[in-house]
């Protein structure tokens, strides 16, 4: 199972290190190594959610987010991104973008320092959407009871999410926003408006996708009466969403992994700002991430262990504050990994103790979902 889930990431770890030896020697080497294992403790929450998603996509959709997906976040994220970023902010041409890149690395990486500000409201209100729609929704299990009851009551104003999502931006505008760390001066206008950006952006991917997820729930739970057969029961979770849910629902995932991408990237230029030993380290985390997004949805992770979803979307909204705050301060890498790492470990023990207490020690989900090879 292990060789299996993650044999593409150990044989591209491989290659990728053996690529980075040849071009950049033992410093090179040791860079692309040390942005890999950067990428990975940065982004683990982000495999939770990306399983708790995952799981609910059909076999065709599956192997297109394990494949298509990756050359999305490898290609994509970790060197177009970087390179698109200060063509925009510089009002550079794509080549001339590409060619500072590569002959003046100082001036590269200055454009892009200083676009943070734009690039941490986007990312970090999408975050905090998805951090406050998990929190204000009622669930079957509660992980730490004494807030999430409280938050579930209150969540059924609508539209809070977004309230507060705004009282947020407005919050970082006002504060943060003025004398940033990166690049000086007051960037609050570009604040409110990449934060509201994104915002936009989380209510037309997660709703769009929302609403075809639930419209095909609907048409199977008509089947099943229609049917009216027990075997025919869950034929909704079995097969998987599929067509306009399904491929919404990949876009909300590319839209998340970005999301996550983005303190990994920003993080990576205080090891190097070589765009190619960038996208090699970084692409190489991903790999893993991906592929720990398999193994949790092989293995029924997240039914074995009820709290690791909770776990991870606290971690989502600590990285949310995190990005914002980032705006003005400077926040090592490490301690936003190690924040993700240490919630995520904590809702794993807390989910195991409960195993425990109900004498289930470690299935309590009966058969696994499948999830399609690829990475």
């Amino acid at each position: 199972m292990l060789l299996k889930t993650f044999g593409w990431s150990f044989a591209i770890t491989a290659l990728g290190l053996a690529l980075a030896g040849v071009l950049w020697g033992w410093q090179g080497l040791a860079i692309v190594g040390i942005l890999s294992v950067l990428e990975v403790s940065v982004s683990f929450d982000n495999a939770v959610i990306n399983a708790g998603i995952l799981r609910k996509m059909n076999a065709f959709w599956q192997k297109i987010f394990l494949t298509v997906g990756i050359l999305i976040a490898v290609f994509a994220m970790r060197l177009v991104f970087p390179v698109a970023i200060v063509a925009i902010t510089a009002k550079l041409g794509p080549i001339e973008a590409v060619n500072l890149a590569i002959n003046d690395k100082a001036q590269y990486q200055e454009l892009v320092t200083s676009a943070h500000p734009a690039i941490a409201a986007f990312g970090g209100i999408f975050l905090l959407m998805i951090f406050l729609d998990f929190i204000f929704e009622e669930r079957d299990y509660k992980w730490l009871s004494w807030i999430e009851k409280p938050m579930a009551k209150i969540g059924k104003l609508d539209t809070l999410s977004v309230i507060i999502a705004l009282v947020v931006l407005l919050v970082t505008a006002m504060t943060v926003a003025t004398d940033v760390a990166h690049g000086g001066g007051d960037k609050s206008a570009t604040v409110l408006l990449s934060g509201v950006a994104g915002l936009i952006t989380y209510l037309i991917v997660g709703g769009v996708s929302g609403y075809f997820e639930a419209k095909l729930e609907d048409e199977d739970e008509e089947a099943d009466e229609a049917a009216a057969a027990p075997a025919t029961k869950g034929t909704g979770a079995a097969v998987g969403l599929a067509g306009k849910a399904a491929f919404f629902m990949f876009l909300y995932l590319e839209v998340i992994d970005a999301s996550f991408s983005f303190d990994g990237v920003i993080g990576a230029f205080a090891i190097t700002n070589d765009i190619f030993m960038m996208a090699l380290g970084l692409g190489i985390g991903a790999m893993y991430i991906r592929s720990l997004t398999v193994f949790l949805v092989r293995k029924g992770s997240l039914d074995d262990y009820v709290y690791l979803e909770h776990g991870a979307h606290y971690a989502i909204g600590a990285l949310a504050v995190i990005l914002l705050i980032t705006i003005k301060y400077e926040i090592s890498e490490v301690v936003t990994g190690l924040v993700g790492v240490v919630l995520i470990g904590l809702s794993f023990a807390s989910s195991v103790i409960r195993n425990r207490r109900e004498g289930k020690p470690g299935d309590t989900s009966g058969d696994k979902p499948e999830v399609a090879s690829g990475v």
